[in-house]
């Protein structure tokens, strides 16, 4: 059976990425969109978020990584790439936006521009893009889209947009209820205005069909089957199904990965073993793709992000890499060497752990492994806590049993002066809770940068703090602010060193002995600080079962019992008071967790517990260790 070609008539191609600040509402809107161009059949039931197809995603409520869809409006094939709002992927959009050649920016319409619409719109307007602006969520109660404008157009303004920029199209709507317009005195229905300003303000792709074949790859996946498999646009000629082509893989010379400063660094004749582009939202294998397609390639034995597939008579003009996130924030992925190891799961070898992450780096090109010669475990870096702590989420419901260490910043050196990451926050926070939002980030090494009042009841405060002091502070904001403060970040660059903080000032209670935790013994315990357990639970030597209301560790026994005596109240038994457990999940667990300490993860459970297990192991280890003091 000959599969069919992708000849759409590159005029009528329109590729575009929605891009946004996290929850502002991209995969609901691409819901709509599908619904509004009826790209399912009528009896297909379809989930809402169906972008988010991976289960953390949909648990989260957050997209996780890129997704292509393509949907087909009178006549014009409209490709959509949903990219991730959170900061920890925001390289992975930088890179979307090769690809495509505009974007819808959405902003809420309560919230108004957020950190990472800041980010986002900063990178599309460099590369020259003219972006659609959609004010969603208009429908919503305390929604202001004129203030949200407004403060969009500024935002346009203060990043250097030209004029031909800030003359952007608006639409205005609801992703969730499906309706978008360009005057919100309309009625309030249908999408209509949104695929019509889509045809007539997103250029078609800028190629050439009758040039040799030429295309960047921007996006990785990865097959069992077929290894690698490359994603791009191909920017001019076309290709069929067994063609030779050449993969030619370049590098920057340079860190800040600008200018010409780069250079060719192999070349691989290969063959087009099988191409795919999207259709709705599945791959559709096809025999033929030209020039404007977004299409998925297999062929090559390795394949990077940035390499150039090219007909061989202009491998010598590569196109110039594209720039790779590097890693802020690192940690360290350890063997189980826990008396509970293989209980709950599979307690997997340093080979089988390296050879998960090795497989997770195929399509995630911002992590790094390093094997710094510990015979227990590597060294994994990547862009912030979230994305490591999906990373150990994924690798816990496959079965696996590991430890992981604390995230660490990572620092750099320049002319003798060491150099952290920082990040920019913007927190919206009722004014009754301001003084302790501002007592605990000053504390942490922050600065304000701007208050704001939107007479909303909120206070909206910029602030730039190192990262390693926003590790461990979500949880308390969240606890501070009763609930009712949104925060979020992004990267925004290297600065000095900004000296020593503490963010814990309480240690641990630790268990001695292995066994069952008993109601008698907890009881006694809670008077010294807050358990994380419960009777019955299973405990061993090492294992830290609650926080010290104190500096400094406590060694414990949570396993003792209750002495037999002969003399027994009949009501003494019915009077044991526990107070409620406090559960730690995965990624507070990373974020409460001192240097000594590491969290071990099991499909079932999540524990802490001293790297050294043994207590006097631990005070030869503290001893040893220098400017440590007993």
């Amino acid at each position: 059976m000959q599969m069919p070609k992708s000849t759409q008539n590159a005029k009528n191609i329109r590729n575009l990425a929605i891009v946004a600040h996290i929850d502002h509402g991209k995969t609901t809107l691409i819901d709509s969109i599908f619904r509004a161009a009826q790209t399912f059949a009528a009896h297909t039931q379809v989930a809402e978020r169906v972008m988010d197809s991976n289960p953390l995603e949909r648990e989260r409520g957050i997209t996780i990584r890129s997704k292509p869809c393509t949907v087909s409006w009178k006549g014009y094939q409209i490709n959509i790439i949903d990219t991730p709002g959170h900061a920890d992927f925001s390289g992975e959009v930088e890179r979307i936006l090769s690809t495509v050649d505009s974007v819808i920016l959405i902003v809420d319409a309560n919230e108004g521009p957020m950190p990472q619409t800041r980010y986002v719109l900063q990178h599309a307007l460099s590369i020259g893009m003219k972006p659609l602006v959609f004010i969603n969520k208009v429908d919503r109660e305390g929604a202001d889209p004129n203030r949200a404008l407004n403060l969009t157009f500024d935002l346009f303004f203060e990043l250097g947009a030209s004029d031909e920029q800030a003359d952007f199209p608006v639409l205005y709507g609801s992703g969730l209820n499906g309706w978008a317009v360009n005057d919100l005195s309309k009625p309030h229905e249908g999408m209509d205005d949104l695929f019509q300003a889509i045809i007539d303000y997103v250029p078609a792709p800028d190629v050439d069909p009758e040039k040799p074949f030429l295309m960047q790859v921007s996006t990785l996946a990865w097959n069992e089957y077929v290894g690698r498999i490359g994603c791009g646009k191909i920017l001019q000629g076309h290709i069929r199904k067994g063609e030779p082509f050449t993969r030619v893989s370049t590098k920057w010379n340079t860190t800040d990965h600008t200018g010409d400063d780069w250079e060719i660094t192999g070349h691989e004749n290969a063959k087009a073993a099988q191409l795919w582009v999207t259709r709705g939202l599945d791959r559709t294998e096809v025999d033929e793709v030209s020039a404007g397609d977004i299409v998925w390639i297999t062929g090559p034995n390795e394949i990077n992000i940035g390499d150039t597939f090219c007909a061989e008579e202009i491998s010598d003009s590569p196109l110039k890499p594209l720039s790779i996130e590097e890693p802020t924030v690192s940690m360290f992925f350890l063997v189980n060497s826990g008396p509970f190891a293989g209980r709950e799961g599979q307690a997997v070898t340093l080979r089988q752990l390296k050879a998960r992450l090795q497989r997770e780096m195929h399509v995630n090109v911002s992590l790094r492994m390093e094997d710094l010669g510990r015979p227990d475990g590597v060294k994994i870096s990547g862009r912030g806590e979230l994305q490591l702590g999906i990373l150990i989420e994924e690798m816990r419901r496959e079965g696996m049993e590991f430890c992981v260490s604390k995230p660490e910043v990572i620092v750099e050196y320049h002319d003798g002066k060491k150099f952290e990451p920082y990040e920019l926050v913007t927190i919206d926070v009722p004014e009754e809770y301001q003084g302790i939002v501002f007592e605990k980030m000053t504390r942490r090494k922050g600065k304000v940068l701007n208050i704001e009042n939107p007479d909303r009841g909120l206070l909206r405060i910029e602030i730039e703090i190192p990262t390693r002091g926003l590790i461990g502070y979500r949880g308390e904001f969240l606890t501070d602010t009763r609930g009712l403060g949104i925060m979020s970040n992004c990267f925004s660059g290297y600065k000095e060193w900004a000296g020593d903080l503490i963010t814990r000032n309480r240690g641990s209670l630790v268990s001695m002995d292995t066994g069952e935790a008993t109601a008698y013994q907890l009881e006694n315990l809670q008077s010294r600080g807050v358990l994380f357990i419960s009777p019955l639970e299973q405990v061993y030597n090492g294992m830290i079962i609650g926080e010290n209301s104190r500096p400094g560790d406590i060694p414990c026994n949570p396993t003792k019992k209750k002495q037999q005596t002969n003399h027994r109240s009949a009501t003494k038994e019915l009077t044991t008071k526990l107070d409620v457990p406090r559960r730690m999940p995965l990624e507070k667990a990373m974020e409460w967790i001192e240097s000594d300490e590491l969290v071990e993860v099991t499909p079932q459970s999540v524990r802490l517990r001293k790297a050294i297990l043994d207590e006097l192991e631990r005070r030869k280890a503290r001893r040893v260790a220098p400017g440590t003091q007993e």
